[in-house]
């Protein structure tokens, strides 16, 4: 026994095992690792949750976008065109340096420092109202010269406040989940995983940002702490796949955790010289390589997955392929997106590539799904084929893909003859059409990759229709479905007066195995819900052990009587049974349970037909 099948079986009981804490003491007990988790997960909230306020305020802009060599790269910022840009107004140009020797930022000179913060390294968004003077080198045009601006508020619509409600949204729960990872089963593993998330998250941070610009020397403590973060959440990517799914780690990658350290603080090093620009630097390059550095570290991350999925069983096999997946095409959408928010990447001497800003808040989105994903291979036993749940985020991507491409434009257009309180209700009506969407495709989709099960599903059940013995029964109801979804175990127990017996089709069964099982017995207790539901790993009831343990316990039951339970295991490839065979199996345990009513009628029946010709008889001779 230990702390946590203590948390999930009620048979483990304190008296019972002395030298055990209490599981409360387990569970809730304050210690300073959990201090520390506490304020890394508030912190890690309070950078994202003010963005909020961009869903019903837009932040303000100055009109220009500016890189960390100083260039100004584009001066229509979130603008419709150049004229409505202040920048531009004030005659800003693409081309245009700032002077980085007149920006930076020197002790005691508070102003100078934050008009440096606010229009260096990529920041789009200031707080509406704000001014702030620019220093400008001499170009061949003009001579060095200063410019005052004041932030206008920037423009938006209703796709792109729902794109950055839903990235905030996902990055609060992944950032939580993460956390309830840690607070439960605390350990490396899920440590390096919360460490990654609390960084690499879909949640946006400019309103954060934006507030902290009243206080340079606090905004520069944050940037600070950013670079520490982002370095820790690398090595925590890695120190959580060298772990991942059971929080062990196999001798040969002992090296490699003990480099993470250094790891960390090099690339913490990279990372905080990019602000070198605040301070008169050209940091441009080095802020590439900085965002640049996750791509080594998601390729090194994929490798070591791929290669330590080899030892893995079959069921932590699966869980695994869950995170291979993550990291293949989370990381690279979070750091695309990095790479065109916070650098001229994506400027070409062929043409601007930047992505929209709603393009970009997707990537941002696709990164949090993902990271959900493995969150739910750490926290389940089994996980479904990872198949299912890539179709379905697809499917997702491309429902909130289409009214971004499709409306991003037209909505440009005929917002301006709309009040804007409108505009929240076309996003409820938007959002509640997108979920439907979503929902219907989903249906379509599943009902063609879904063809072979239910053609199996509409063979067998007409097979148990027409079954006209109990063995017959038991067969179809075990033996079938093991054969044909390729599981490791199953088998039917027919009610037998008082207890369940097992059929004789079992498989994966063995003579050392229960042959009965009783309705007392804490296995069969939900039954009385008549429902299909999950079999805890906790608990010895005489089942197969290892992969062919049962996963699902099925009851053919009618509103009044439970005839049999069906006991089926995962897949042989370990994966779990997912909800459309569960459905599956359910229906055909309504179909048996018909027949085991038939059969029993039948007997009754002929009983009666008996004993009337009996009574008869008997009358006849007396």
């Amino acid at each position: 026994c230990n702390y946590g099948l203590l948390r999930r079986s009620r048979q483990c009981k304190r008296h019972a095992y002395p030298h055990l804490p209490d599981v409360t003491d387990v569970t809730t007990a304050m210690t300073p690792s959990r201090l520390l988790l506490i304020v890394l997960t508030l912190w890690g909230l309070a950078m994202i949750v003010p963005d909020l306020i961009r869903v019903v305020q837009p932040l303000g802009s100055l009109g220009f976008f500016a890189n960390n060599d100083g260039l100004i790269y584009d001066v229509e910022g979130p603008f419709p065109n150049e004229a409505a840009s202040p920048a531009w107004r004030a005659g800003l140009r693409a081309g245009d340096r700032i002077d980085l020797e007149q920006m930076h930022c020197l002790p005691g000179d508070h102003a100078r420092c934050r008009d440096a913060l606010a229009v260096l390294g990529g920041v789009d968004y200031v707080l509406p109202g704000q001014s702030f003077t620019i220093a400008l080198a001499p170009s061949d045009t003009e001579p060095a010269r200063e410019v005052t601006l004041m932030a206008v508020q920037a423009p938006s619509n209703f796709v792109v406040r729902t794109v950055i409600l839903l990235d905030q949204i996902a990055g609060i729960a992944v950032i939580l989940a993460a956390a309830w990872l840690v607070w439960t089963r605390p350990g490396r593993m899920s440590w390096g995983f919360f460490l990654y998330v609390n960084w690499f998250n879909p949640g946006q941070a400019y309103a954060f940002y934006a507030l902290l610009q009243q206080w340079p020397v606090l905004l520069l403590a944050q940037n600070v702490l950013g670079c520490i973060a982002q370095a820790a959440g690398y090595a925590g990517l890695l120190q959580f796949v060298l772990r991942v799914p059971n929080d062990r780690i196999e001798p040969r990658w002992v090296p490699v955790e003990r480099a993470l350290p250094w790891l960390g603080l090099i690339l913490a090093l990279l990372l905080l010289a990019c602000y070198g620009s605040v301070f008169g630097f050209h940091t441009e390059a080095i802020t590439r390589a900085g965002i640049f550095a996750g791509f080594p570290v998601a390729l090194a991350a994929l490798a070591i997955l791929l290669e330590r999925r080899k030892t893995q069983t079959p069921e932590d096999y699966q869980r695994v392929r869950w995170v291979i997946w993550g990291c293949l095409i989370g990381l690279p959408a979070f750091l695309i997106a990095e790479l065109a928010s916070w650098t001229t990447f994506f400027e070409t001497r062929w043409g601007d590539f930047t992505p929209r800003e709603d393009i970009i808040g997707l990537l941002y989105l696709v990164n949090g799904v993902l990271c959900l994903f493995v969150f739910e291979a750490i926290r389940r036993r089994r996980v479904v084929s990872v198949t299912i749940p890539l179709r379905r985020v697809t499917i997702l991507g491309l429902t909130l893909s289409l009214p971004v491409l499709l409306l991003h434009e037209k909505v440009e257009q005929i917002q301006e003859y709309l009040p804007g309180w409108t505009w929240l209700a076309i996003g409820a009506v938007a959002v509640f059409l997108i979920t439907r969407l979503h929902e219907s495709a989903v249906h379509l989709v599943d009902r063609y990759f879904n063809r072979a099960l239910d053609a199996v599903e509409q063979e067998i059940g007409s097979a148990l229709l027409k079954a006209s013995e109990l063995a017959e029964i038991d067969r179809l109801l075990a033996a079938e479905p093991f054969r044909r979804l390729k599981l490791t175990s199953a088998a039917a127990f027919h009610r037998d007066g008082s207890r369940f017996i097992r059929g004789a089709s079992a498989e994966g069964w063995d003579g050392s195995n229960a042959e009965a099982l009783s309705p007392d017995d804490d296995l069969l207790r939900p039954l009385v819900a008549a429902k299909p539901f999950n079999i805890p790993d906790a608990g010895d009831s005489g089942l197969p052990e290892g992969l062919a343990r049962p996963v699902l316990a099925v009851p053919a039951s009618s509103p009044l009587r439970c005839y049999a339970v069906s006991l089926y295991g995962p897949h042989t490839s370990g994966t779990d049974l997912d909800h459309n065979e569960r459905a599956m199996l359910a229906r055909l345990a309504a179909n048996a349970a018909a027949m085991y009513a038939e059969l029993e009628n039948g007997e009754l029946r002929a009983e009666i037909a008996r004993l009337e010709h009996e009574l008869s008889d008997k009358a006849l001779k007396d």
